[in-house]
């Protein structure tokens, strides 16, 4: 007997408001991200303690239910394996997604020394355009020549500068290091 209930309803007891308090934090996580701002660390987040919470509790249950362990036993189980749980679902999901990049924009500067394929030929004294591929997907550019030449479709470019979202390209030669 836990607190003069048996240790299933203590178990069940703290999964549903567990759960509750999930699903409540899921949808009001930036009021309360504000209003509790007490640690930064990131095994402090609320995330990872009612995670803790949740498979702690479902574990000691199930555990309770069907097997005839002592309490004891099961609860000193039931940490052990929501820590593992929790550190795995920190370490594998909530550190790549902290990490992960934020957007998939990118400025003009981003392009400066990237190298292009020219998709419509650029002429000597006017524009063309450029493909640029990139990790989030491939962007075409309209594209000058630095060089007052004409550089014909399906041509490697460096892009050289960009002016006012125009891409300033030069013939890429892998062979040829000008230091």
């Amino acid at each position: 007997m836990w607190f003069g209930h048996p240790p299933e309803v203590v178990y069940g007891a703290v999964l549903v408001v567990s759960a509750l308090l999930t699903v409540l934090y899921f949808f009001f996580s930036d009021v309360l991200d504000g209003l509790f701002d007490v640690a930064d660390h990131p095994l402090f987040s609320p995330q990872l303690i009612l995670s803790f919470f949740i498979v702690g509790s479902a574990v000691g249950l199930l555990a309770e239910m069907y097997t005839d362990w002592a309490s004891g036993s099961i609860i000193w189980l039931s940490i052990g394996v929501a820590l593992v749980a929790v550190l795995l679902l920190h370490f594998f999901v909530f550190l790549p997604l902290r990490s992960a990049e934020a957007s998939l924009g990118y400025t003009d500067a981003d392009l400066e020394g990237a190298l292009a394929k020219v998709i419509v030929s650029v002429p000597p004294d006017g524009l063309g355009e450029i493909l640029i591929s990139r990790k989030s997907g491939a962007v075409a550019k309209a594209a000058k020549s630095a060089n007052n030449e004409a550089i014909p479709s399906g041509e490697e470019v460096i892009i050289v500068q960009m002016e006012n979202g125009v891409a300033v390209v030069a013939r890429h030669d892998p062979y040829h290091l000008s230091i």
